[in-house]
């Protein structure tokens, strides 16, 4: 997420330098790599390289393809294969795969397109899924890299101008964004292969943290290192002021009766309730129980969650026993954390785990790839 922001930063404060750029998607990768499909690097004939690619072994060699051959040419695909190349890209890297890398031009106006897209993803809080065609065998003459694009409204752009292709790239499209896992798809039609990569674009995660203290302060900075879109609520303006909490994207005062008219509609939020004050939470789990959030921890012991649950269940709040699981608390994850920034991780770490699903065990009892 992170990475792709400052694609998109890097490309807006460049576009109109005389600087030639080219971009670096990693398309489709097999056995063991750093990176999976979606990774990118922004290149500039300046020497700007922003993103990576794998763990360092491919983006020397990725930036002098982009300078020979793409800065003023078209788009094509590189393969490394560190399998039966390991001597040359994968001595002591750690990479054991074959990577495909999609290397074109930064130009207007498919470029413009593009990043447009990922600016609309990224500023509007609007998911999207992004189609890129990186094969094309056969009679089909689809340029590498042309695009089909759907935001979560329906809206669709795209530059193939090949009904049946977009129409099968954009079946794939909107499986992606209900299922919101990338993939590499191929597809076989009567007059050719076309291979492309199906890239679910997510917008930055909204974490909502209520609560201004000073363990606060850690979560928010480090939420922010990570591109989330983080907001930060307390009735205190001493506590809740731009000052103390820099990188946040909102700051804002208020007590638990104004929180639903002073702040936007949380559906599908991150929130974490660290408000250190009883009463306090008590009101704002009324609030925040019956909302459609992704993850909602609750800082303190087992046997304070307990007690507000206990009042909770005399308060009006319809399920509040359906409602417990869901409330992650004590909130983060076990790692041993004491100090602010450590339970911030903690937390953190946790959160990323809900969003993806994950168990957040060992990597080495992992079975399987780790990125499946």
């Amino acid at each position: 997420m992170k990475e792709l922001q400052h694609i998109l930063s890097t490309y807006e404060a460049l576009q109109h330098a005389p600087v030639k750029l080219a971009l670096a998607t990693v398309v489709k990768v097999k056995g063991s790599t750093y990176r999976r499909p979606g990774a990118r690097m922004l290149i500039g004939d300046d020497g700007t390289m922003i993103g990576s690619l794998s763990g360092g072994c491919l983006e020397a060699d990725v930036a002098e393809k982009a300078r020979i051959h793409v800065f003023n040419g078209i788009p094509q695909v590189v393969v490394y294969n560190m399998i039966s190349d390991a001597d040359v890209w994968g001595l002591n890297q750690g990479c054991n795969g074959i990577v495909h890398v999609l290397l074109e031009p930064v130009n207007a106006p498919q470029s413009a397109i593009q990043f447009r897209f990922y600016h609309d993803c990224l500023h509007q809080s609007r998911a999207g899924v992004m189609a890129t065609v990186f094969r094309a065998d056969g009679e089909i003459r689809t340029p590498v890299g042309s695009r089909v694009m759907l935001n979560e409204e329906g809206t669709v752009t795209e530059d193939i101008k090949d009904p049946f292709l977009t129409s099968a790239l954009l079946e794939e499209c909107r499986r992606v964004l209900k299922t919101e896992q990338s993939k590499v798809q191929e597809f076989r039609f009567t007059n050719g292969i076309v291979e492309a990569l199906i890239e679910f674009i997510a917008p930055p995660v909204p974490l909502f943290i209520i609560g201004g203290g000073n363990d606060a302060l850690p979560l928010a900075r480090l939420a922010h290192e990570l591109g989330w879109d983080v907001t930060v609520v307390d009735h205190r303006p001493a506590f809740a002021s731009r000052e103390r909490f820099a990188t946040a994207r909102q700051v804002i005062v208020t007590r638990p009766e104004e929180f639903s008219e002073r702040v936007a509609p949380l559906d599908r939020a991150v929130v974490v309730l660290m408000t250190h004050n009883f009463s306090f939470d008590l009101e704002y789990l009324k609030i925040l129980l019956p909302l459609n959030l992704r993850y909602l921890g609750l800082l303190g012991p087992r046997q304070r969650s307990q007690l507000l649950f206990s009042k909770l269940k005399g308060s009006g709040v319809q399920d509040v026993e359906g409602h417990m699981p869901r409330v992650h608390t004590p909130v983060g994850l076990d790692i041993g954390a004491e100090s602010p920034e450590e339970i911030a991780l903690s937390i953190l770490s946790e959160i990323r785990a809900v969003l993806s699903k994950r168990s957040a065990g060992f990597l080495k009892d992992h079975k399987g790839p780790i990125h499946s």
